[in-house]
């Protein structure tokens, strides 16, 4: 690793030309479904991204909004997608309404369509080690991971957030006998106490908690790695919207070895690999090897 800031663009543009050269080699169609109910600041700017990012590789992304809907209007709409054979990959946004059972809608969704990894089957997969498509922002941490060689082999590696769909993957895949796994690992969360003498011990953080620069430069070790997977709505001095990491990145920035920055680091990545997701979705549907 000879950079210190880990751009999310380069592996980002490795993934979408293997993600290209798929739909090109193959001549696919891919179509992914996004299922969005009520507003999020972060899930709006993660759809937006989507959108573009779809447009530019030849996935069609069609969203699906409604301000309130119940659980059986969600499932009607799932089951429908799961039955389409043009709909390769489907997603319900998160966060949704206490109103729905969030785990309820993840069974519905195909496992061979859940390109974001929310199915319990997917689930089990993945704590086995087995195929299947692992939920994007954690994958996207690993291919930060893997293309900047980062070595995580009997290193300690303290995981802040525990989401079914960041943390607890990105704990299992960590713990893996594989080239971006074989370490110790411990996980934090809003209940830790005393987070900064956890936190202070990594020799690669990685954050996912969703509060705006939570960590500063007294809860990490000199020439630590860190890979900000937060994405945080905030006000700048000026009265206007940005968004910022879980990290704060310019009072880490001098202490650290390396970081990821917000925006432009795992975000830009989790886009990339859930179009993957779709285009590979679309080749198996065809029984294309």
């Amino acid at each position: 690793m000879e950079t210190k800031i880990l751009s999310g663009k380069p592996v980002a543009k490795r993934i979408k030309a293997l993600t290209k050269e798929m739909i090109n080699q193959n001549d696919l169609k891919p179509v992914l479904v996004v299922m969005i109910v009520g507003h999020d600041s972060a899930s709006e700017y993660y759809i937006d991204s989507i959108i573009k990012q779809g447009a530019k590789q030849g996935v069609d992304v069609q969203i699906r909004k409604s301000d309130s809907v119940s659980s059986d209007d969600l499932a009607e709409f799932i089951h429908n997608f799961n039955s389409d054979s043009n709909v390769s990959g489907i997603i319900v946004q998160k966060p949704l309404p206490k109103s729905v059972d969030e785990h309820f809608i993840g069974k519905l969704i195909s496992p061979e369509k859940d390109v974001d990894g929310v199915n319990p089957i997917t689930v089990g997969h993945l704590y086995l080690g087995l195929d299947c498509f692992i939920p994007c922002t954690a994958e996207a941490i690993l291919e930060i991971i893997k293309f900047y060689d980062i070595k995580t082999e009997g290193k300690h590696i303290v995981v802040v957030g525990r989401s079914n769909v960041i943390g607890k993957p990105v704990y299992n895949l960590l713990l893996h006998k594989t080239s971006t796994g074989n370490a110790t690992v411990t996980v934090c969360h809003s209940k830790t106490k005393e987070l900064e003498k956890y936190t202070k011990q990594a020799d690669v953080l990685i954050t996912a908690v969703g509060s705006a620069k939570l960590i500063k430069k007294e809860m990490i070790k000199e020439n630590c790695i860190i890979i900000d997977a937060g994405i945080n709505k905030i006000g700048d001095i000026d009265g206007k919207s940005v968004f910022v990491g879980d990290v704060d990145y310019d009072d880490c920035f001098e202490k650290c070895q390396a970081i990821t920055p917000v925006p432009g680091g795992v975000g830009s990545v989790t886009t990339s690999v859930l179009l993957n997701h779709v285009v590979r979705s679309k080749k198996k549907m065809q029984k294309i090897k």
